[in-house]
């Protein structure tokens, strides 16, 4: 029983002596292709998202909690708004992966990128509606013809709040307020941040207060259920759009902010602008797969100005979509994602063409193993018969005395003795023995 063990466990070690440099190979092959496809996306991502209370923070939240269960968490990086994100996101000292763009609010950077050819940046998609909320408190609309603000240029001599510089919001009101031959010089403006300038204007400081965020922003919330308060209906919403690609006419539906209160009384013209998911053009592809399944999972329900499945979408985008989320528009998440988890499905998808590749290459080294370990056992075998023939060439000489060559001989056979091979190849080994016989006979003739 323990030859039996001894030769089993021989033979085992033969075939881990073989075929482990096919291993090592194997290995080294797999983690060179997994280090230059890097296919785990990091676990810590910058998102820069907006001023506190803003629908920016709200959804930057949102985004933190759906890539939580993958083990990535979502640093939210506070700032003035859609501008200073822009700009962060293009300055490579800053640490922000991904930002949330309201479109048209920094054209010259964006037309600077397109005219270099050479874009920094890019777009995962179009996320929501941002409409353009103009709110007057009633004292002032009385100083206005018909008791009521509905046009921008009836803001000249009035008091209004416009917002921070980073958040893009002044950059997309001055042009606005060009298209009414409006200057800034024609009002009294006010540059605070949207929580700031809503408490002065509910404090009366201030005649109107314009915000440009989605309904889901509390401040928005509060002011539309403010007694007194009132919202500038636009009316030339559709008209603005021509002029401006990247702001759309949207109509907030009577009764959506409160049916009991029935407001508003009727529908409501706004004008909104599309704000947007940018990533660096060197963000991990896991990391926009990801974010463009969450995306899907906040926004794609019905909304105030939205149907259930509008967002997020592809449609025209003022920076260059990413490669990714081209794929996910068109395909959807990938088929590994829905049914496998997602490390092992990032892997795989990552990985499928080095792999086939690798593969491709050890099927027709693998042949190479089965010989390898022939000949390895064999050659226990055939050593000995080197030391044979070398007897026998000694012995048709007859330069080595007889007694020299017997104990050559046993010294043969003893080694025979002692190897082991595997039970395949046993026969080959009593074919030494019976060989060994045969030549001892002949020494035997021949001192006789």
């Amino acid at each position: 029983m323990a030859r039996i063990i001894r030769e089993s466990l021989l033979s085992v070690r033969d075939l881990l002596s073989t075929v482990g440099p096919y291993i090592i190979l194997v290995v080294a092959l797999v983690a060179g292709a997994y280090y230059m496809l890097d296919p785990s996306p990091p676990k810590r991502v910058v998102l820069a998202t907006g001023p506190a209370q803003s629908d920016y923070a709200v959804f930057g939240a949102r985004y933190a909690e759906e890539l939580k269960p993958y083990g990535i968490e979502v640093v939210l990086r506070e700032t003035d708004g859609s501008s200073e994100n822009q700009r962060l996101l293009l300055d490579e000292s800053e640490d922000v992966d991904l930002a949330l763009i309201r479109g048209g609010s920094n054209e010259a950077v964006l037309k600077a990128d397109e005219e270099e050819g050479d874009w920094d940046i890019e777009s995962l998609g179009n996320l929501f509606y941002e409409p353009i909320w103009i709110f007057y408190h009633d004292a002032a609309a009385l100083r206005r013809p018909g008791g009521r603000i509905d046009q921008i240029s009836q803001l000249r001599g009035l008091r209004v709040g416009i917002g921070a510089g980073g958040s893009g919001v002044p950059n997309l009101l001055n042009k606005l307020f060009h298209a009414n031959n409006l200057k800034p010089a024609d009002m009294r403006l006010d540059r605070h941040e949207p929580p700031q300038a809503v408490a002065a204007f509910l404090q009366g400081k201030m005649d109107v207060v314009i915000l440009a965020s989605a309904p889901e922003a509390p401040l928005v919330q509060m002011l539309l259920r403010t007694p007194h308060v009132n919202l500038v209906e636009f009316n030339q919403a559709e008209a603005y759009s021509r002029r401006f690609p990247y702001l759309v006419p949207v109509s907030l539906p009577r009764g959506m902010v409160d049916f009991g209160k029935d407001l508003p009384p009727h529908d409501v013209p706004l004008l909104a602008s599309t704000a947007m998911l940018a990533a660096r053009v060197d963000t991990h592809p896991a990391l926009i797969q990801l974010f463009l399944q969450a995306a899907n999972h906040i926004h794609a329900e019905s909304g105030w100005f939205v149907k259930k499945g509008q967002f997020p979408n592809a449609n025209h985008a003022e920076i260059p979509l990413a490669e990714e989320a081209e794929r996910y528009y068109k395909n959807g998440p990938p088929f590994l994602q829905r049914h496998l988890p997602f490390w092992l499905a990032n892997v795989i998808d990552r990985m499928w063409v080095a792999l086939f590749s690798i593969i491709a290459i050890l099927i027709p080294l693998s042949r190479v193993i089965p010989p390898m370990y022939q000949f390895r056992i064999r050659s226990r075998i055939f050593r000995w018969y080197r030391d044979l023939l070398q007897i026998e060439a000694d012995m048709a000489e007859k330069t080595v005395p007889v007694a020299e060559l017997v104990e050559r001989l046993r010294t043969v056979e003893a080694g025979v003795e002692e190897t082991n091979v595997p039970l395949g190849y046993t026969d080959q080994l009593y074919a030494l023995r019976s060989h060994i016989q045969m030549v001892r006979e002949r020494l035997l003739q021949t001192s006789a």
